[in-house]
């Protein structure tokens, strides 16, 4: 196995140190709004250079309960009608939001000629499994019933997100398979949880860097999904794929996730579903909200984007 990127490694150090200096209480005795602020504040320190030729416009969208808060961006000279990402964020369905992601989410808008629809989806635990799987949906069914209005080919309407935002993704993406009137063109999943129903090797050997077993602990905590009766649009171990979308799925070598994302690629070609895996074996989990941290992040977002644009050509 490659080792860690050196750049990566470094921060890791540098973050190691400033813990063990000034340590930190165990997670389930902060406020969430306490850890969302800080991860707000660290991902955006670590991502200032997103490309500034993208207009963005927040608007609101259908949620579930209500309208919700989300964000389109537009590449600078991009006609009508183009094709538009429904993208979910990050952050354990429990942190995370438009900012955190702003940069990702220009990076892909420009990188793969497309607009994008950010959907800040609503978070646990003040909102508990399903209202963040509920909004995602109904947010994509919005952007499929309002296309004209964003500027976008309903027939070339893909969805994605990376870690919790994948999980969403992919969801949608099932719920949707057997709607004639929104097909999801793709589906682009960049490290995404799926929830296997058996703990993966790398969820095992892995304890971080950056997702802990303790963070994943606190998130599933948050959520309350297991043991709901539909935990299955969550767990998405035993789900039938048969029909659903093209996929992209993007996994990093030092991320407990990594078996599961793999293994859903293997599970989505098995169904007869035309599924990609790339692994970028040096490379962490967050790493595309990380983008000032080391080089190779832009390669891999410039691939990631590469592959979105030849998907919603």
């Amino acid at each position: 196995m490659p080792d860690i990127d050196a750049d990566f490694a470094a921060m890791i150090d540098r973050e190691a140190a400033a813990a063990k200096a000034q340590p930190l209480p165990p997670l389930d005795q902060l406020p969430p709004e306490m850890v969302r602020a800080g991860y707000r504040v660290q991902r955006q320190a670590q991502d200032q250079s997103a490309p500034k030729d993208v207009e963005t416009r927040d608007l609101m969208v259908g949620g579930a309960a209500g309208e919700i808060p989300a964000r389109l961006y537009r590449p600078a000279g991009l006609g009508d009608p183009s094709g538009l990402l429904v993208y979910f964020h990050g952050g354990g369905f429990v942190i995370g939001d438009l900012e955190t992601h702003d940069g990702h989410c220009r990076r892909l808008a420009a990188g793969a000629g497309c607009r994008v629809l950010a959907v800040d989806y609503k978070l646990a635990p003040e909102h508990p499994f399903p209202a963040s799987h509920d909004d995602a949906l109904a947010a994509t069914r919005w952007a499929f019933d309002n296309a004209a209005d964003l500027g976008a080919d309903p027939r070339r309407v893909a969805v994605g997100g990376d870690s919790a935002g994948g999980n969403l993704a992919a969801s949608v993406a099932l719920d949707l398979k057997d709607d004639p009137a929104r097909r999801i063109a793709f589906q682009l999943l960049l490290y995404p949880g799926i929830w296997p129903d058996e703990e993966t090797a790398s969820r095992k050997a892995l304890d971080g860097p950056v997702l802990t077993r303790e963070a994943l602990d606190w998130f599933e905590k948050l959520l309350a999904a297991v043991g709901h009766p539909h935990a299955h649009r969550a767990m998405l171990g035993r789900r039938d794929l048969a029909g659903a979308p093209p996929a992209l799925v993007v996994t990093a070598g030092f991320d407990p996730l990594k078996d599961e994302g793999r293994d859903y690629a293997a599970r989505l070609a098995a169904a007869g579903v035309q599924a990609r895996h790339v692994e970028y074996p040096s490379l962490v989990h967050d790493f595309y909200v990380m983008h000032d941290v080391s080089p190779a992040v832009a390669q891999a977002a410039a691939e990631t984007a590469a592959a979105l644009k030849a998907a919603l050509a």
